[in-house]
């Protein structure tokens, strides 16, 4: 059994702990997220949806601090449900809620530009393309996280590499909020038949440490697999939520899913019987307002509110299972069989209309080529500098992404992290200025 004494640790990650401040420290970490430029950077990468338009529809800033709202509410109720049994946690009420609002808002610091198609894009470079001849230069262990590049380790790596110029430990943050990150607390090589993973070779060392001083129980004594820290079944559940509801509100502004079809789709979530009070609401506020948009802004509001409810209750249900490192899959998908049927609705409804629109199929083929020619470029750059092509190449890349090193693999992750760190527009104008596209 995990203990909260432990989870909740402020330690900070290869920092000295500072002198007291008026803002805790879970506060400090909360900060250093928000005011950091890699999650300004955020404004300018695909959420789903191309930017910009002459909609307004999310992006991946919004979209962080949409879900660190909504897993400081998860937070909130969970614990004030938990004192019941667990009066000890009131105290550490708003240490809990800040951890997960903090994770939640670092969640996606790790995506490439493009979206989840700018993981692909690495992925197949190293799987199937030019980057594909390197494999014998590195470990194999090393190659498993080229050949299936994720977004989640990324982020993990953001969060404590030190950078080339810049602080020891990254952005310094507690091992709670650090540990919290880790939906899936493995290495790419002990990945097995998952399909995402949250460490990379190189910060393996960092996860140990980090899982370790929140007492977290190793799974496997064979592999490096450990159980995950409870908080993290709140962000992912707040990112669940917020993927599920938020796409497809965008999508009825832009037009490709229409009001009928939305609004079947969140209605779905209220039981006729159960949920008698939420549609007397629905009623006088369809009466007050003639807005379609403020329609579906009422549903979403409503139906966020009750899967927050569901969520906080699944996690009490299975307290001791998750405390005993012993729960598997999300909170989102133990909901019970009614809303569970609305969110495969919705699911489907995503998928055929919203994911393989023309519009999204065009931002990922967008993604495949940009990425895919600065990955070719850049790689050889590191990895043959001599010529003056590259040597003029490589001045571009900015102090911090670059490292001096015989070694192929940190080479590799140099450009990886170069390219990675781009917002959408400044990849597609520096594969214009190369290709010498006005």
């Amino acid at each position: 059994m995990m203990l909260w004494t432990d989870l909740l640790s402020n330690k900070r990650y290869a920092q000295a702990q500072k002198s007291p401040d008026i803002r805790s420290s879970f506060q400090r970490d909360y900060d250093r997220i928000l005011f950091s430029s890699p999650f300004r950077r955020l404004q300018n990468k695909t959420q789903v949806f191309p930017l910009p338009g002459a909609q307004m529809v999310h992006n991946r800033l919004t979209h962080s601090l949409e879900v660190a709202s909504v897993g400081r509410s998860i937070a909130c109720r969970t614990v004030e449900k938990l004192t019941k049994k667990h009066p000890e946690l009131k105290e550490r009420q708003s240490d809990i809620e800040t951890i997960v609002a903090s994770a939640c808002l670092a969640h996606d610091l790790g995506n490439p530009p493009f979206g989840h198609s700018g993981e692909d894009t690495i992925s197949s470079f190293f799987r199937d393309g030019k980057g594909k001849e390197l494999e014998n230069s590195v470990l194999p262990e090393q190659w498993s996280d080229l050949i299936a590049f994720e977004g989640n380790a990324n982020a993990f790596r953001q969060l404590t590499h030190q950078f080339t110029g810049r602080r020891a430990g990254g952005f310094s943050l507690t091992s709670a909020t650090l540990a919290t990150l880790l939906k899936y607390p493995y290495p790419s090589f002990n990945k097995g038949d998952r399909k995402k993973y949250n460490v990379f070779y190189s910060e393996i060392q960092t996860f140990e440490e980090v899982v370790n001083e929140c007492g977290i129980p190793r799974l496997d004594t064979e592999h490096l697999v450990y159980a995950r820290h409870p908080l993290s079944f709140m962000m992912e559940a707040a990112d669940d939520i917020c993927y599920l509801v938020l796409d497809m509100e965008d999508a009825h502004k832009r037009g490709i899913v229409s009001t009928e079809a939305i609004e079947s789709c969140f209605l779905a979530f209220f039981h006729p019987d159960k949920d008698k009070t939420f549609f007397q609401h629905k009623e006088k506020a369809y009466h007050d307002v003639s807005d379609v948009n403020e329609r579906m802004a009422f549903l979403r509001a409503m139906l966020i509110n009750k899967l927050v409810n569901c969520a906080s209750d699944i996690f009490v249900k299975h307290y001791d299972a998750i405390m005993e490192g012993c729960f598997e899959k999300s909170l989102i998908s133990h909901l019970p069989e009614f809303e569970k049927n609305a969110l495969d609705l919705c699911r489907d409804e995503s998928v055929k209309h919203i994911y393989r629109h023309p519009s999204v199929v065009k931002i990922e083929l967008t993604g495949f080529n940009v990425i895919g020619t600065l990955l070719e470029d850049f790689t050889d750059a590191v990895l043959n500098p001599a010529t003056p092509y590259n040597k003029k190449l490589l001045s571009l890349v900015p102090e911090q992404f670059k490292v001096e090193t015989n070694e192929v693999y940190p080479k590799l992750q140099s450009v990886i992290d170069f390219i990675s760190n781009m917002t959408d527009l400044y990849a597609v104008q520096l594969y214009k200025d190369l290709r010498g596209i006005d």
